[in-house]
C-alpha cells in the first residue's frame, strides 16, 4: 500500500510550488495549501498496481536519473532551480512518451485540486484572490430521516430483495419493492451524509461522496471519471440535469438490441412516474453568467436552445437559493435537490426496508446456478470492519458501470460481452473570460442546453452543449497549464470565467475489467469517429462564446490555442480552424466523464448481451442489474432519469414475476 515517506512528501511539496508558484501580490504558493494527508487517502484508493507506479513516480523524482527524462541536468527535482523545475514539467506535458505525459497531468491535477479545492480551514487556498467567496452559511441541522443499520460485529441478514447500491437505480428499486411490500435491505459502499455533512468543500466532499476520492480515471489516466459513491449516489451529487431520453434513441435501442419495451406505453409510464417523484420541472426562472451565455450566444447564431429540466423543489428567486444551487454538486445541504435520498430511499425506508452504508460488497453468493445473496465488510465510524452476510431470494445489482461488472466478475460470472461497451460521454470543457464577473459557482450548475449538434453527419452521435459548476477545484484541472505563473494569474480572473460543456455521444467504447485483487480497471480510448464529433462541439461552443460576448477563448488542448474576439467578431479564425489538426493523443488534453454506462448491457441476443431484456443476467437466475451498465448503449443525455426510468420498468417486472410464482397452476383439460 502506498505511502508517503518525508522525502517523498518534500518532493511534492515542491512539486506544489512549481505548480502554484507564488505571485508578487503574496497569494500563498502551492505547499502552503497542500494537505499531504488527503493526497495519500486520494492515492490509497487506486488499484494496487496503480499505487506502486505512484510510488515509484515520486521516487524517481528524488535521483538523478530524472535528467535524463528530459535531456536536462542529472539532479534529483529538489536540486534543480525554479525554471528548471518548470521547463522538466513542461517537457513532460509535451512529451511523445505516454508514461510521461501519465504523470505530469496526475501530479498537475491533483496539486492543483488540493489546492484550489480548499481543503484546509485554515488555509483556504487562493479563494480571496480569485473573488470566490467558499461555502455559504450553514442551514439549521435537522435529524437524519434515515437510520442506517450500525452493526457492531459480524452479522448476517435475511431478506427476500437484497440492492446493492443506493443511486438512481438502486433507489428505485428499493422504494418501489419496499412499498409493494418486499423484505428488502440496501447495501451501499459510500456513507450516508445529511445537511450539515455536506461541507461545500470541494476536496472534503470530492473525497467523501465519489469513488476513489474523485481521482477515478482510465489506466492511461487520460480521463477523469467522476462517479457517486455514496447513500444516493449519483442522484446526490449530479448535476440536477432531468433529461428524458430522446425517442431517437430509445428507437436504436429497441431496433438494434431487441429490447422493444424502450418503446412502449409501459417504459413511457415508468419515465413520467420517476419525474413525479422527483419534481421535475423548468419552472426556476434565474440562470447564472455561464449558462445566460450559452442561451444569448445560441440565440445570437440562430441556434435553438432549450431550459434543462431540473429535479428541485422548494424554491423561490431569492439570492439565498440562487446561490445555494451552486453548490449542491457537492451534496445538498438545503434540501432543494429532489434525488434517492429524499424520494425512493425515503420512502424505502418508511415500507420497512433496512439500509446499510459505508459496505463494501466483495461479491455476490451463487449455488446452483441462482443468486442466494452477497457476502460484504463494513466499516463503522471508528474504523473498524466487520464481515457481512446476506440470504437473499433476489440480488439486484446497481453499482454504476464501473463497480457493478467489477463485481458480478469478482463472482465469477463470464460472459464474454461483461465490462465490454464501455461509454462515458467523454467530454472537454471550453472557458472563456467575459468582461463582466460571471460568477458561475452559484445558481444552477446547468440550466440552458443547447442540442444543434446531437445527430451529426445523419447519424445518432454528436455532441451537447451544456455548462458546468466551476467551482475553484475543478475548474483548476480543467484549464490546461502552461507555466506556473500563466495558469495562476488565469485563475485569478476565476470570477469572469465562463464555462461550456462539450458531450458527446460516443458511438466506440472500452472496457472495464479486473486485478488479481478484484479491482476494477478501465481502459477507454476516444476513437478518430468520437473525436471528430467532440472537435465540432468544440468548435461550435467557441463561436457561441464569442457571439455571446467574450473577448477571450480558451481552447481545450495542452497547448492552449486562444482565440481572441471584438464586439461579437473573432480576430483569429485560423486558430480555429487549426484544432483538429493537433496532436490528441491521450494527455495532450483534458478529457472527463460524469456519465458511465452499457458494460452490462441488456438485449435479445443472449450471446452479446450479459442481460436479458427484464435485467436479470443470462449467467444466473435471480440476479438483476439496474444501472446505467444495463444500457444497450449510451443515453445521449445526461441519464439519470433514464437509469431511474429503467430501474422502475425492471421492478414492475419483479412485482409481476412474483404474483406469477404466487398463483396456482391451472389445471388443462
Amino acid at each position: 500500500m502506498f505511502a508517503l515517506t518525508p522525502a517523498r512528501t518534500a518532493v511534492l511539496h515542491a512539486l506544489a510550488d512549481t505548480f502554484i508558484p507564488p505571485l508578487a501580490e503574496g497569494s500563498p504558493a502551492g505547499s502552503e495549501g497542500l494537505d499531504v494527508s488527503k493526497l495519500e487517502e486520494a492515492i490509497r484508493e487506486q488499484p494496487l498496481g496503480a499505487q506502486a507506479e505512484f510510488g515509484q513516480l515520486l521516487d524517481l523524482l528524488e535521483k538523478p536519473v530524472l535528467g535524463l527524462t528530459w535531456f536536462g541536468p542529472l539532479k534529483p527535482f529538489r536540486k534543480l532551480d525554479a525554471a528548471q523545475r518548470e521547463q522538466l514539467l513542461q517537457s513532460w506535458a509535451s512529451s511523445n512518451l505516454p508514461q510521461l505525459r501519465k504523470a505530469f497531468h496526475a501530479l498537475r491535477k491533483l496539486c492543483t485540486f488540493l489546492y484550489y479545492g480548499g481543503s484546509q480551514v485554515d488555509l483556504p487556498a487562493a479563494w480571496g484572490g480569485l473573488g470566490y467567496p467558499g461555502p455559504l452559511e450553514k442551514p439549521v441541522d435537522t435529524p437524519r430521516p434515515i437510520r442506517p443499520l450500525q452493526p457492531s460485529q459480524d452479522t448476517e441478514y435475511d431478506c427476500e430483495v437484497l440492492v446493492i447500491g443506493s443511486g438512481a437505480g438502486g433507489g428505485v428499486i428499493a422504494g418501489e419493492l419496499a412499498r409493494a411490500g418486499y423484505d428488502v435491505l440496501v447495501l451501499e459502499k459510500g456513507p450516508y451524509c445529511h445537511g450539515c455533512d455536506f461541507t461545500q468543500r470541494e476536496v472534503d466532499m470530492l473525497g467523501k461522496l465519489y469513488d476513489a476520492k474523485g481521482t477515478l480515471t482510465t489506466q492511461d489516466g487520460s480521463i477523469g471519471i467522476l462517479a457517486g459513491s455514496c447513500l444516493g449516489g449519483g442522484t446526490t451529487v449530479n448535476w440536477a440535469g432531468s433529461f428524458r431520453t430522446p425517442d431517437y434513441v430509445l428507437q436504436e435501442w429497441a431496433r438494434e438490441h431487441q429490447v422493444p419495451h424502450f418503446t412502449t406505453l409501459e417504459f413511457k409510464e415508468s419515465l413520467n412516474a420517476v419525474a413525479r417523484a422527483l419534481s421535475v420541472n423548468t419552472s426556476y426562472p434565474r440562470h447564472n453568467g455561464q449558462n445566460q451565455a450559452l442561451w444569448d450566444g445560441s440565440t445570437r447564431l440562430g441556434e435553438e436552445v432549450k431550459l434543462i429540466p431540473r429535479n428541485e423543489k422548494g424554491l423561490d428567486d431569492s439570492d439565498a437559493h440562487f446561490q445555494a444551487l451552486g453548490y449542491t454538486t457537492m451534496g445538498d445541504a438545503f434540501g432543494i435537490k429532489q434525488g434517492t435520498l429524499n424520494t425512493y430511499l425515503l420512502s424505502a425506508f418508511e415500507h420497512g426496508a433496512r439500509i446499510l452504508p459505508d459496505t463494501r460488497v466483495e461479491r455476490v453468493t451463487i449455488a446452483q446456478g441462482r443468486a442466494t445473496g452477497a457476502e460484504a465488510c463494513y466499516t463503522a465510524a471508528d474504523g473498524r470492519q466487520h464481515r457481512i452476510r446476506v440470504r437473499a431470494r433476489r440480488v439486484v445489482v446497481a453499482g454504476g458501470s464501473i463497480q457493478t461488472p467489477a463485481l458480478l466478475l469478482r463472482s465469477g460470472l463470464k460472459h464474454p460481452h461483461l465490462g465490454r461497451h464501455l461509454h462515458l460521454h467523454p467530454t472537454v470543457a471550453v472557458a472563456a473570460l467575459y468582461p463582466q464577473r460571471m460568477n458561475s459557482w452559484h445558481g444552477p450548475s446547468m440550466s440552458v442546453v443547447n442540442d444543434t449538434y446531437t445527430q451529426l453527419h445523419g447519424t445518432n452521435f454528436g455532441a451537447k452543449l451544456e455548462t458546468p459548476p466551476t467551482h475553484p477545484g475543478l475548474l483548476s484541472m480543467v484549464l490546461p497549464w502552461l507555466s506556473g505563473r500563466q495558469h495562476h494569474e488565469l485563475m485569478r480572473q476565476a470570477a469572469h470565467l465562463g464555462s461550456f460543456i462539450v458531450l458527446t455521444r460516443d458511438r466506440d467504447g472500452g472496457r472495464v475489467s479486473i486485478d488479481k485483487h478484484g479491482a476494477p480497471l478501465i481502459d477507454y480510448s476516444l476513437s478518430e469517429f468520437d473525436r471528430g464529433n467532440m472537435l465540432a462541439g468544440v468548435q461550435a461552443a467557441a463561436r457561441i462564446h464569442v457571439a455571446a460576448g467574450a473577448h477571450t477563448v480558451y481552447l481545450p488542448h495542452g497547448t492552449l490555442p486562444t482565440l481572441h474576439a471584438q464586439d461579437g467578431v473573432l480576430q483569429n479564425p485560423d486558430v480555429l480552424a487549426r484544432l483538429p489538426h493537433l496532436s490528441w493523443k491521450p494527455n495532450h488534453f483534458g478529457l472527463y466523464s460524469a456519465h458511465q454506462m452499457s458494460t452490462c448491457r441488456m438485449g435479445g441476443d443472449a450471446a452479446t448481451h450479459p442481460l436479458k431484456p427484464n435485467g436479470e443476467t443470462v449467467e444466473v437466475q435471480n440476479l438483476f442489474v439496474a444501472d446505467a451498465s444495463a444500457f444497450p448503449a449510451c443515453s445521449g443525455v445526461n441519464p439519470m432519469l433514464t437509469i431511474m426510468a429503467l430501474a422502475h420498468y425492471t421492478a414492475q417486472g419483479i412485482k409481476a414475476s412474483k404474483a406469477s410464482e404466487a398463483r396456482p397452476a391451472t389445471a388443462v383439460a
